[in-house]
């Protein structure tokens, strides 16, 4: 998989990030559960779990809470967040590993082998169409036989008529949860004066690509289940399973959202 042009996401990004990203991800506790529910093993089995882009270890930590005899691994290109997510997940010891990674590049994929979760949050948008379509082709032969391929990021419409949608329900939705978090529209200034909500202020940064398109490639890549799960404001929960068979055993939607609050610090 090869990107041949790309703007950076630099050290200034991922702090504008930690500092608006509690009211900026709509419903960010809903995307945590939902990835949650729908990991495809038991709390008492022993995955592998890797998620790309690990950020502040937010939901790395939900992940080790939820799932305690797990191992986790987080990759992120930021040395700033990498040094947040393995602050905040030195308690769980070895359970919890953080290491660099390059979306852009291939020497990463082996780390996934084995794996039965791969999972991303407001990453995979970086890639073009092309990007996208090889990093699901190299990815899911790694899974393991039960393994899961979850993504909870920005999607593009197949029209531009829900692009509107898409814009106002965000800025509505970060105006909701400014008001709640913090008992203002600070942070949703915050957000605006960012230019952070694509579907009004497109980055170069950000390529979505058409939600169905991507199920597709996964499918394409030999995900035998592939489906959507959730959906706000434009973005979305997808992805795809390798095996048929459903998991015993899980996290219990209410009980995965009850987790999510408190990691986010969600007054209950």
């Amino acid at each position: 998989m090869a990107e041949t042009a790309r703007e950076t996401w630099d050290e200034e990004a991922s702090q504008v990030y930690r500092d608006i990203a509690a009211v900026a991800v709509p419903r960010r506790a809903e995307q945590i559960a939902a990835l949650l529910t729908l990991a495809p093993f038991g709390r008492e089995e022993a995955p592998r779990l890797v998620e790309l882009a690990c950020g502040e270890g937010l939901l790395g930590e939900a992940l080790l809470e939820a799932f305690p005899c797990a191992t986790y691994l987080g990759l992120d290109g930021s040395k700033s967040m990498r040094e947040h997510t393995a602050g905040r997940l030195a308690r769980f010891g070895s359970r919890a590993t953080v290491d660099a990674f390059d979306l852009f590049a291939s020497d990463w994929h082996a780390k996934t082998d084995g794996a039965g979760l791969i999972v991303s949050s407001l990453c995979v948008h970086h890639l073009s169409d092309s990007g996208k379509r090889g990093l699901f082709a190299a990815l899911a032969p790694r899974l393991s036989p039960r393994g899961a391929l979850l993504l909870a990021d920005l999607v593009q419409p197949a029209r531009a008529e829900p692009l509107e949608l898409f814009a106002e329900t965000w800025n509505t939705t970060v105006a909701d949860q400014s008001r709640a978090r913090i008992g203002s529209d600070a942070l949703l200034k915050r957000f605006l004066d960012e230019a952070w909500n694509h579907y009004r202020t497109p980055d170069p940064v950000d390529q979505p690509s058409r939600l169905f398109d991507q199920l597709l490639w996964m499918r394409e890549a030999g995900l035998a289940v592939v489906d959507c799960f959730w959906m706000n404001a434009g973005h979305a929960v997808y992805g795809g399973y390798k095996g048929t068979a459903p998991a015993t055993g899980g996290v219990r939607y209410a009980d995965a959202l009850a987790l999510a609050r408190k990691v986010l610090g969600i007054a209950a």
